[in-house]
């Protein structure tokens, strides 16, 4: 009955110090997905600021030379996918992953590159057959969200420059009513209805042709979008994490309520038990005693 209960103690102890690790990690998912949120309200700024000037330099072009609407051809298509770093994320890779599949499958046969950010995410695109052409590690912190978008951009018009004419980008987002849900959007070709033509008087003074300006806006306005999708993402791992940690602290929970209530029936077996053999040897005192 000791040798049990020692056990038990021990498990108990063991639990405990899950239930630290759970809790910190817990802790540490909370703390960066709220730095990511925080940082997205000055991304978005800076989108907004290039899609102000691709308005304005959409007035300097003449009517005939407007940018035509996005093309829905098929030569070659490239899907961005955004996974998770690190493990303890739920079912956060296999969602993206499997709307990047059914886009390799709407591209009905057609050349398809997959570019993928995230270790974790990789071992499950490779254990679903997936062939992934490009991948990086995806940002571990805030910090390296710039880069990491850079990169992907790098990779992209590395492409675009080769013959592709589609982009899309999987990534997951933070949701209200649960971990998180899956954002699926078109990068390439860009809609420039979805700016507003300047209607100013006077319009800007430029150096150059405004063609080529509109180019690299675009090509700017490309980078706001990786940012905050790369960020978004990141705040969603995390969130993930979050939700994660939170059910398997209720599951340790549970289980410490389990082996505490062992405890403390082997110990009062064991109570139980001493008083049955302090009883019986007084008894059997008693009994020398009288003969």
């Amino acid at each position: 009955m000791t040798e049990r209960l020692s056990d038990v103690e021990q498990r108990i102890g063991s639990v405990h110090q899950l239930e630290a690790v759970v809790t910190a990690m817990r802790g540490i998912a909370a703390s960066r997905a709220r730095e990511a949120k925080s940082r997205l309200a000055g991304i978005r700024a800076y989108a907004d600021t290039v899609g102000n000037a691709i308005g304005e330099a959409l007035a300097l072009l003449p009517a005939s030379e407007a940018p035509a609407n996005p093309r829905h051809g098929t030569e070659h298509h490239i899907v961005i996918a955004l996974c998770s770093e690190q493990g303890f994320a739920g079912t956060f890779n296999e969602r993206v992953l499997g709307t990047v599949e059914r886009h390799i499958q709407a591209a009905d046969g057609a050349p398809t590159d997959l570019l993928l950010a995230g270790d974790r995410g990789l071992m499950v695109a490779q254990e679903r057959g997936l062939s992934v052409d490009w991948s990086a590690a995806m940002a571990a912190h805030a910090e390296e969200v710039p880069s990491l978008a850079n990169r992907l951009a790098d990779a992209v018009y590395e492409r675009l420059s080769a013959g592709a004419t589609q982009v899309a980008i999987v990534h997951a987002a933070p949701a209200s009513g649960g971990p998180v849900e899956i954002v699926d959007r078109a990068l390439v070709p860009l809609d420039f209805t979805r700016f507003p033509v300047s209607g100013r008087l006077v319009p800007p003074l430029i150096t150059q042709d405004p063609r080529s300006l509109l180019a690299q806006l675009a090509e700017e306005y490309m980078f706001a979008e990786l940012c905050e999708a790369v960020m978004v993402s990141f705040a969603a791992e995390n969130d993930a994490r979050m939700h994660a940690m939170i059910a398997a602290r209720d599951n340790v929970g549970e289980k410490l309520d389990e082996l505490t209530a062992v405890y403390r029936r082997l110990r009062q077996e064991e109570i139980t038990n001493e008083i049955v053999e302090l009883a019986a040897g007084a008894n059997a005192e008693q009994e020398s005693g009288f003969g």
